[in-house]
C-alpha cells in the first residue's frame, strides 16, 4: 500500500501566531516535522501551507511544500486541497501529521501507518500515557478515551476526544496530533458538514465520531508536547537542545 504524509502548517494560529517558523537548533518547527516524517520512511512528505513564507523554508531547507487557500476551517480541509493539487492517483493511506509536533517520533509514525495497513482501519491516531497531572489537567492538551485499554499490541477504539477531563477515569490517553486516513474515508470525511461537538470542542476528529466514522488509537512509545504557547516553545527548544 502506498502512503503519503501532508502536513498542515499556517503563520496564524491564534495562540501563538508564526510557531511554524520558530527555530530550534538553527532549523524551523515546520521543518523539524518533515525530517521526521522523512526518517518514518513510509512514503513522500509534502507541507500543505497557507503561507508562501513557509514554502519557501521547506524549499529551502530541501522539502516539498505546496501553497494551500486562506480559506480552510481545518487543517484535513488544507490536506485534502494539497492532495488534488499533488493528483497522486495511486495513493492508499494519507498521513495528516499536525506542523506543531516536533517532538514526534518517526517509529510512532511508521507504527501508526502499520496497524492501519495490516486492520484496514478507515482513520488511525497516536495517543500515549499522560507524563504527569499538570499534562492531564491542561486544556491545550488533547485527550482521547479508548474502548479497551491502551497497548502496544492492540489498536482500539476511540470513544471520544476532549479537551479537560473533570477528574482521573480510566483509558483516557494524551491525544497526539496526527491522523491517517484510508483515502476514501478522507473524501467522504470533508464532504460532511461540521459537526456541532466539533466547533465547540475545537476538535475536528468529533466529525468523524459524530458521523458513526471509527477511529482507531495506537500506543505512542514517546508522549512528546505539542507547540501551542510560548511556554510550550520554550520547553520543547530546551529538550531539542539538550538532545542535540
Amino acid at each position: 500500500m502506498k502512503t503519503l504524509i501532508i502536513i498542515p502548517s499556517r503563520l496564524s494560529a491564534t495562540r501563538l501566531p508564526g510557531k511554524p517558523l520558530l527555530k530550534i537548533n538553527g532549523l524551523s518547527i515546520i521543518s523539524h516535522v518533515v525530517k521526521n516524517a522523512e526518517n518514518a520512511n513510509i512514503g513522500e512528505v509534502y507541507v500543505a501551507a497557507e503561507d508562501q513564507e513557509i514554502v519557501d523554508d521547506i524549499h529551502n531547507n530541501g522539502g516539498q511544500a505546496i501553497l494551500t487557500s486562506k480559506n480552510h476551517r481545518t487543517g484535513t480541509d488544507r490536506i485534502y486541497e494539497a492532495l488534488k493539487k499533488l493528483d497522486k492517483k495511486d495513493t492508499d493511506l494519507i498521513i495528516n501529521l499536525q506542523g506543531d509536533e516536533p517532538l514526534m517520533k518517526s517509529d510512532d509514525i511508521k507504527n501508526l501507518n502499520d496497524k492501519m495497513i495490516l486492520s484496514k482501519s478507515k482513520i488511525g491516531t497516536l495517543a500515549s500515557n499522560f507524563l504527569n497531572k499538570d499534562l492531564y489537567e491542561n486544556q491545550n492538551v488533547v485527550k482521547v478515551k479508548t474502548k479497551e485499554s491502551l497497548q502496544v499490541s492492540n489498536f482500539p477504539e476511540a470513544i471520544n476526544f476532549m479537551r479537560k477531563s473533570e477528574h482521573f477515569e480510566e483509558n483516557i490517553y494524551h491525544h497526539l496530533g496526527i491522523y491517517c486516513y484510508d483515502i476514501e474515508t478522507l473524501k467522504t470525511y470533508v464532504s460532511i458538514k461540521q459537526s456541532p461537538k466539533e466547533i465547540k470542542s475545537r476538535l475536528e476528529q468529533l466529525r468523524a465520531l459524530d458521523n458513526n466514522i471509527k477511529i482507531n488509537v495506537a500506543q505512542a512509545k514517546s508522549s512528546p508536547i505539542g507547540l501551542d504557547t510560548m511556554e510550550d516553545y520554550v520547553a520543547i527548544k530546551k529538550i531539542m537542545e539538550y538532545k542535540s
